[in-house]
């Protein structure tokens, strides 16, 4: 599905679900799209931080990308994640991702070299000359160690670089900025960059980000409970935002499920992917919860845990 118009909704960065031998579980990455999609979504974001991306190889990431594709048939935009060091390696992820079918790409800024600036926005700008599909931005300061400024973004959005940004960078204040700087809520579509999507990845304050002006929602635990995501999505574009409130509040307290996994033992990301898995094999949408070595893998304990979220939430374990 061709991004002809500015994204907006529900789009879901999708878990990647492994085997026992690390390898991509394509029959439960099938059944996982099939949840999503069923539960309302309107896109999907594969190989993002959610998806592992980090630890998966080429070859895994082509066959993750592809069961997405392949399986979404055009129902709904499928984003690809082609995240890694610097331009030419991400071109070449880009044109892999163009081959099998993605309709638009996520890139962060150049990492692990330092990069100022001026370079960020060559790096961006030659990705999208390499490959012809829609480029969001990925902000992410704490995974790439560098942000990106609100006049960057603005200038990427205006010269027709960036057809969206996803905004994790947890700067709730300087998303406002932005959302201001390109016409603000209500006159987005008559600002300097009216077909440019602004999607936050701050999936506790999704109710309050609408209110702002958002255009949709990038969340990690709605591959948990997409339909939860949706019916919030649905309140705030309807104005009813008691509703919205109240939908909000029931997710932030699912999402509560990502420390499970003691500090002492287990790093915070590996707790959260770790949590999402396990409800989703849980919820009988995936066969085996494992995330990608090095990370640590929850206990029974932590599972067990992870049951009492999903029971609270009004989502109900088969397994």
């Amino acid at each position: 599905m061709s991004l002809t118009a500015p994204l907006r909704g529900i789009v879901p960065p999708v878990c990647t679900p492994l085997d026992s031998q690390g390898e991509v579980d394509t029959a439960s990455l099938a059944r996982l799209v099939e949840h999503l999609i069923g539960g309302g979504v309107h896109g999907l974001f594969a190989l993002g931080s959610t998806s592992e991306v980090a630890y998966l190889t080429d070859e895994q990431r082509a066959t993750a990308l592809k069961t997405v594709v392949d399986v979404t048939d055009g129902r709904v935009p499928v984003l690809a994640g082609v995240i890694d060091t610097t331009t030419a390696r991400v071109i070449e992820h880009g044109r892999a991702a163009a081959a099998l079918g993605a309709d638009a790409l996520v890139a962060t800024a150049p990492f692990y070299t330092r990069t100022h600036g001026k370079e960020i926005a060559q790096h961006f700008r030659r990705l999208r000359a390499a490959v012809d599909l829609p480029l969001f931005a990925y902000d992410i300061p704490v995974s790439v160690h560098s942000k990106l400024s609100s006049a960057l973004v603005r200038e990427l959005a205006e010269d027709g670089t960036l057809a969206g940004l996803k905004d994790s960078s947890g700067d709730e204040g300087g998303l406002r900025r932005l959302i201001v700087e390109l016409g603000g809520r209500d006159g987005r579509e008559n600002g300097p960059a009216p077909r440019f999507s602004v999607l936050t990845g701050s999936e506790l304050t999704v109710d309050a980000a609408l209110l702002a002006g958002v255009d949709g929602v990038v969340p990690g635990i709605g591959n948990v409970d997409p339909a939860g995501y949706v019916r919030l999505y649905d309140a705030a574009r309807a104005g009813d935002w008691e509703q919205a409130a109240k939908e909000q509040e029931r997710l932030v307290q699912l999402f509560a499920m990502v420390d499970v996994g003691p500090e002492a033992d287990m790093g915070r990301s590996s707790s959260a992917l770790g949590s999402f898995k396990a409800a989703l094999q849980l919820l009988g949408v995936i066969e085996c919860g494992d995330t990608a070595f090095p990370q640590i893998q929850l206990s029974d304990e932590s599972i067990a845990l992870v049951s009492g979220f999903l029971r609270a939430a009004g989502l109900t374990p088969v397994r």
